[in-house]
């Protein structure tokens, strides 16, 4: 499908489920124009279904691992014309369940790293060009756990903050871009129950219940740096 002209465009990544699928969504519903990535194919397929109904969706599936992968991701931005927002989402919280770091097996903590770190690098090397263009955004999501110590959290956590402190230096790198780590806080996700296995996670929140807190801070566009998805969350009517 041909993106109307002049319609935003945002990357996302890991879109086939939790968050990144609810942050597509409530851009869709504004919209924007998407392109979107998962490693599951027909999972991918489902959500850019869902999307067809109301915006144009780029569906790619890939690991973000993958540097060929990546050029496909930038060659669609190409086609489009432009790049308003990358969504950095897609993460590899590690083994499950999650192991000391002291214990930790170092090939599924590169992978953690090459997830959660390397490949958002990669993905702003490669789009910046774009949007710097339009002023655009860089929105990588973090966790509490890049700022607080949990036992069996140590990679997945040092990713994160890793993470966290190559957006702040984007941001410096760059300031014509506005470039945030957001702590979206505990969801009802399957990466979330694969870290807790067999216990009881009903009690978090969906993911879609972060996104107008997201979307406030897209609106607001505040300096860059790290932010918690509550800070924006929009007061409830009393």
């Amino acid at each position: 499908m041909t993106p109307s002209q002049n319609r935003p465009v945002a990357v996302v990544t890991g879109a086939s489920a939790g968050l990144g699928l609810a942050l597509a969504q409530g851009l869709a519903e504004r919209g924007w124009s998407l392109i979107i990535d998962a490693r599951g194919a027909d999972a991918l397929k489902d959500a850019a279904d869902q999307l067809a109904a109301k915006t144009d969706v780029v569906p790619l599936a890939g690991d973000v691992t993958d540097a060929e992968h990546r050029a496909d991701l930038v060659d669609a931005v190409g086609e489009l014309g432009r790049l308003d927002l990358l969504v950095n989402n897609a993460s590899y919280l590690g083994p499950s369940p999650l192991q000391p770091l002291a214990a930790a097996d170092l090939d599924e903590l590169r992978r953690v790293y090459e997830v959660d770190v390397i490949a958002p690098i990669a993905l702003a090397q490669a789009l910046i060009p774009e949007l710097g263009k339009a002023n655009g955004i860089v929105l990588n999501v973090s966790s509490d756990a890049a700022v607080e110590a949990y036992e069996g959290w140590g990679g997945y956590g040092s990713a994160k903050a890793a993470l966290d402190h190559a957006s702040a230096v984007l941001a410096a790198e760059h300031p014509g871009l506005a470039v945030y780590a957001v702590d979206p806080g505990d969801l009802r996700t399957a990466m979330h129950q694969a870290a807790f296995p067999g216990e009881d996670i009903s009690d978090r929140p969906e993911p879609a219940a972060v996104v107008p807190a997201l979307l406030a801070l897209l609106d607001s566009r505040p300096a860059s740096g790290r932010y918690r998805a509550s800070e924006f969350a929009p007061a409830e009517a009393s």
